[in-house]
């Protein structure tokens, strides 16, 4: 078969023509379809860059100009598009606490990723909010481009700034504030259950509350609590707990429920203080109330007995006076009657005194007068004064001193002193029955110690400190066997206080003194006498 080379040209070159044709057609079909799709992926990345919940902001990263914000940074902000495309972005007044100066900028494009966690931004009424911040820089054709995203966090944050003012508030009330499971399980602990429990709150957590606070609580009161609890109520009450280093102490503790979002019980909050003070000033004002109560009652049972020690000398002198006036009385029956009218008129005297002194005393009206006295004269002149009285009672009363005579001068209150120890001894020869009564003195170191000792009946231990309170005579049914105010030894009391000392009572056989009565001893500090110039001069 003979081919024609012509024709065989022409199929070639027409077959040629066919492939260049159909590639052409399909690179054109390719194009195409590639438009589409880049116009598919710009109307997506649009629909994205419009819906988008967060805003979107698209810089120019050479010059730092906004390309592009989308809807909903704009209604964040409140500056419509206008105000915002063109624009250098740290001109927006929005944007002044991101981006302070160019630097900054620079170095944004510098580092190609920047993420803030909270940044602050202004809108267009000047309104503060908070934002997180992402920047990414990439290429966009000829141009690097930086899209901004920008998430409002401001409810987000005034949620969390809310937390932790109530944490902080919690944390740092005076209360302890102790959140447990229905196991019993700490979940929370604040820093005053720390402090007040002595169990750190890292100790503390997922640790049972009965093995960190044990109370000492009925029964009922457990059973109540749990009742009270189940029913969605809150319960509070007193306990003795426990702390960590094993020492105890009263709690004030109010129970409430923790409930969960379906109302059932999920734990129990419990706010508890340490009432330690308040149990002892409640203490302390029941002692003042009972003690008040006592005073009351003792001032009532001292003016009845002032009533009758007043008037029994007053009716001895009103009655003997009267007795006087009979005629043909004897001599020795107006001796009788005048030493009767003159021991009635010396106990009543000596009662106004005892009123007048305690008065004065209360008032503080009553002064300290120093002056020279020589203290071995002084018991001997008290001594001769009672002998008379002690004799009657065939008391022996007897005075000792070890003490040089020149050294028993002292300068103190000699009428306080004398009033003290006066007012001792009366008191032993009035309960002394039988025996003797000694007096004396020594000095040490620097006070004067001076005893009165007698061979009564002694003085009972729960009695030593309450006669010389005022009004009392030991216990108030002597006032019915002795007669006197009870004022006598509060008085001596206030007196030797007035000067610096302490008095106080033992019993013989405490002392080894004796199997019988009791001494009162006082103090006085030693103020040296004045030195005296005998040539008469300075």
């Amino acid at each position: 078969m003979l081919i024609n080379p012509a024709l065989h040209q022409q199929q070639y070159t027409m077959k040629k023509s066919t492939t260049k044709y159909n590639k052409i057609k399909k690179l054109k079909s390719n194009k195409s379809i590639l438009k589409k799709e880049l116009y598919a992926s710009e109307n997506r990345y649009r629909r994205l860059f419009e819906s988008a919940k967060d805003g979107i902001l698209i810089l120019d990263a050479e010059t730092g100009k906004i390309v592009d914000v989308n809807p909903f940074l704009i209604e964040l902000l409140g500056f419509s598009k206008q105000n915002l495309i063109e624009k250098s972005i740290w001109e927006i007044g929005a944007f002044q606490d991101i981006y302070e100066n160019l630097e900054k900028f620079l170095e944004l494009k510098k580092t190609k990723y920047v993420r803030y966690d909270d940044l602050p931004l202004q809108t267009s009424s000047g309104k503060k909010i908070h934002v997180e911040f992402v920047s990414n820089v990439y290429s966009e054709g000829l141009n690097d481009v930086i899209q901004c995203n920008i998430r409002d966090i401001t409810e987000r944050m005034n949620t969390q700034n809310e937390i932790k003012f109530q944490a902080d508030l919690i944390n740092n009330v005076a209360q302890a504030v102790i959140a447990t499971d229905l196991q019993g399980k700490v979940i929370y602990w604040n820093h005053a259950a720390e402090k007040i429990y002595g169990w750190p709150s890292s100790e503390a957590i997922e640790q049972n509350i009965l093995d960190l606070t044990p109370t000492d609580q009925t029964k009922d009161q457990a059973l109540e609590i749990m009742k009270n609890l189940s029913s969605g109520k809150s319960w509070a009450g007193e306990f003795l707990v426990k702390r960590k280093d094993g020492s105890s102490f009263p709690a004030f503790v109010t129970d409430t429920p923790m409930l969960g979002l379906n109302g059932n019980l999920i734990g129990v909050i419990g706010i508890s203080s340490d009432i330690t003070e308040r149990k002892r000033a409640e203490t302390e004002l029941i002692k003042a109330k009972e003690g008040a109560e006592e005073s009351d009652r003792l001032k009532s049972v001292f003016l009845a007995n002032m009533s009758h020690e007043i008037r029994t000398p007053m009716n001895g002198i009103l009655g003997f006076t009267e007795l006087l006036r009979t005629p043909d009385l004897t001599y020795e029956e107006q001796q009788n009657y005048i030493g009767i009218i003159e021991k009635s008129s010396t106990r009543l005297l000596g009662q106004i005194n005892d009123i007048i002194s305690i008065s004065q005393i209360e008032s503080n009206q009553n002064e300290i007068t120093l002056s020279e006295m020589n203290l071995h004269l002084q018991i001997k002149e008290i001594i001769d004064f009672l002998r008379l009285e002690a004799k009657t009672k065939n008391l022996n009363i007897s005075f000792r001193n070890g003490m040089p005579l020149n050294e028993t001068i002292i300068k103190t209150d000699s009428k306080k002193v004398n009033a003290v120890l006066t007012s001792l001894v009366k008191n032993a020869i009035k309960f002394t029955q039988s025996g003797s009564i000694e007096l004396g003195f020594a000095k040490k170191d620097r006070y004067f110690e001076f005893y009165v000792k007698d061979t009564g009946p002694g003085i009972p231990d729960d009695q030593k400190n309450m006669i010389f309170e005022r009004f009392r005579q030991g216990s108030d049914d002597l006032t019915r066997n002795f007669e006197g105010s009870g004022l006598g030894l509060s008085i001596s009391k206030a007196y030797v206080e007035m000067l610096g000392g302490r008095i106080w009572v033992e019993n013989n056989a405490e002392s080894g003194l004796n199997d019988s009565g009791s001494t009162f001893f006082f103090t006085i500090p030693v103020y040296p006498p004045e030195k005296k110039n005998l040539s008469g001069t300075r």
